[in-house]
């Protein structure tokens, strides 16, 4: 593998564990507000 495939590939595995953690993100937010709805909702 050449130095500059081997380059194009970290930056495509970088990018896709970027757009991983974006997305776990969101989840953790959004059951997040989930409980707190439903926690709110109660009262």
């Amino acid at each position: 593998m050449t130095p500059e495939e081997d380059r194009q590939v970290r930056a495509r595995q970088k990018s896709r564990a970027i757009v991983t953690g974006i997305l776990l993100a969101a989840l953790v937010i959004l059951f997040y507000a989930i409980t707190i709805v439903k926690i709110g909702g109660g009262h």
